[in-house]
């Protein structure tokens, strides 16, 4: 049953996947609103960062002045949920950054994350997950299906920080309270699994993992989504943010 219709969700829209993450959200039930000021994060229970070029969604919450907002009400409480640049922008540490730029991050998350480490676009790969709380009964438990593209790679898990999936054993998915970050594109799969997980932990008595994790079934409408996606940003910004 769903329980978070009340709930505003935000979906940061720079650069990136955004609209993807918009969709899954209000299949989950939630309404879901571009974020691109200061004013739309005033207006929202919760915040979205989808996955792209982080070097550029960077740039442009400098150019923005976004920063000190969304640190604002990160550290005030507010949960975010970042996937693949979103879970480089959510760490406290990266490695991999471009040379010439100072890459930015929330910190919100005590992970060390290396950029593009799984390898370049032609090196995506898809890969099924069990995510921690899963049903056990094995009619119901259905994989998490799971897109890396250029994906990053954690490196480190800090004191506090719960691990609730892996890949070859490194961790692809990490929450600590109301901050979820995954090294994928859970968006592309379609599979609302792993949104709904993180909108469980917004609530105060939040139902258990299990619970929410057999929520819903994966939806196939979306699973032959091209790799590519609306992952590119406007030529000009990605020059820009390479440079």
């Amino acid at each position: 049953m769903n329980t978070h219709s009340s709930r505003t969700i935000g979906v940061l829209a720079l650069q990136g996947d955004f609209q993807a993450h918009a969709e899954m959200l209000r299949e989950c039930g939630v309404e879901a609103i571009e974020v691109r000021s200061a004013d739309d994060l005033q207006r929202i229970d919760g915040l979205v960062i989808p996955g792209g070029e982080s070097t550029t969604m960077s740039r442009l919450c400098d150019r923005y002045g976004l920063w000190e907002p969304l640190r604002a009400r990160v550290e005030g409480g507010m949960g975010v949920f970042g996937t693949c640049a979103g879970l480089i922008m959510l760490a406290k540490n990266i490695s991999g950054g471009t040379r010439n730029f100072a890459q930015s991050t929330l910190g919100a998350l005590d992970i060390d994350v290396a950029r593009n480490a799984y390898g370049k676009q032609l090196d995506s790969f898809e890969a099924n997950l069990d995510l921690k709380g899963m049903p056990q009964d094995a009619s119901k438990a259905v994989p998490l299906h799971a897109v890396f593209i250029r994906a990053p790679r954690i490196d480190r898990v800090g004191e506090g920080v719960e691990v609730l999936a892996r890949h070859n054993d490194a961790p692809v998915v990490v929450r600590h309270q109301k901050c979820m970050g995954a090294a994928f594109h859970p968006e592309i799969a379609g599979d609302t699994r792993l949104h709904q997980l993180w909108l469980d932990s917004l609530q105060s008595d939040a139902p258990s993992t299990a619970e929410s994790a057999s929520e819903s079934a994966p939806s196939k409408n979306r699973a032959t989504r091209a790799l590519q996606s609306t992952l590119s940003a406007p030529a000009g910004a990605v020059a820009e943010a390479r440079h």
